[in-house]
């Protein structure tokens, strides 16, 4: 006699701030056989619909509402986690899923853009579009899940950022937000200048001035960049190098975190259209070119 099929594990993703209501129907979504209406109205009976908590959950195909729910309320999720950074490249996101050995890599070998039409986002650049977290995961769960996650979560506070932006915003859309936000991410040494040096880039997009920020030009040279910026390499052109070329880069040059999206849409209110690292994280801001080039001589040649 054949012995019984052992059920089929599936994997439950709950995000924080999910309703009762959705994750009943993420339990149906994920392939268990339950009406989620049903489902739903057993949550709120219980009176625990409150206390199911985030996380990413491996259910079996026929568990029951009683066990589901207690495994939801009592956390029993994976203790798998991998860490997103701000400021990383796709690169450098695709390098630590590649290292998490509990997750399968389905992604391994693809080319990003075969990535991006497996999470329902053709003809999208992956650079910039997975928000940086930390994502837990059940043992043998695809690493396209952890990014369809990091894109939804993306996606969300994207949204929300965009929703807040200033009036008199230079920014047409929110992919332009999320290019500078990437742009703020990554020139960025203190997190309270973010807002100033997003104001900086703000005053010249308005004016038409090109944003001359290096790390848009460290990106366009990929491979090639050595740790150090070269006169030429500000003058070689590329779509990102913006000495060369007016207004934003094509894409993002990274994965900007909250404060980068927040401070890309509501700029501090400033003069400044130039700054210079003053060697401690800090940057020190001018509002002219004499100030600037004699900050520059202060800070950066010692003069």
């Amino acid at each position: 006699m054949a012995a019984p099929a052992t059920p089929l594990a599936l994997e439950l993703a709950i995000e924080p701030g999910t309703t009762a209501r959705a994750v009943a129907q993420a339990v149906a979504d994920a392939g268990v056989r339950v009406n989620p209406s049903l489902l739903y109205a057993w949550f709120r009976v219980s009176g625990e619909a409150r206390n199911i908590k985030a996380g990413n959950y491996e259910i079996e195909a026929g568990i029951t509402p009683v066990h589901l729910l207690q495994k939801l309320i009592q956390g029993q999720n994976s203790m798998f986690s991998v860490t997103l950074v701000e400021g990383w490249t796709f690169g450098q996101v695709r390098a630590a899923l590649s290292k998490e050995e509990q997750l399968k890599p389905d992604t391994r070998g693809l080319e990003a853009d075969l990535i991006m039409q497996k999470l329902q986002k053709p003809g999208l650049a992956a650079e910039g579009r997975f928000f940086p977290d930390t994502y837990t995961y059940a043992k043998g769960s695809s690493d396209l899940s952890v990014l369809k996650r990091a894109a939804h979560a993306m996606d969300k506070h994207l949204a929300q950022a965009w929703a807040l932006r200033q009036p008199d915003s230079a920014l047409k859309s929110p992919d332009q937000a999320l290019v500078l936000a990437s742009i703020v991410e990554k020139e960025t040494g203190k997190g309270a200048d973010r807002p100033l040096i997003a104001g900086v880039f703000n005053n010249r997009l308005k004016i038409g001035m090109l944003l001359q920020t290096d790390p848009t030009v460290i990106y366009g040279m990929g491979d090639r960049f050595d740790g150090n910026l070269r006169r030429r390499d500000l003058q070689t052109d590329t779509p990102w190098n913006t000495y060369t070329r007016a207004g934003l880069p094509p894409t993002p040059i990274a994965m900007p975190g909250k404060a980068a999206l927040l401070a890309a849409v509501q700029p501090a209110a400033t003069k400044a259209l130039y700054f210079v690292a003053r060697g401690d994280g800090s940057s020190q801001f001018s509002a002219t070119l004499d100030d600037h080039n004699r900050a520059v001589n202060k800070y950066q040649r010692k003069q």
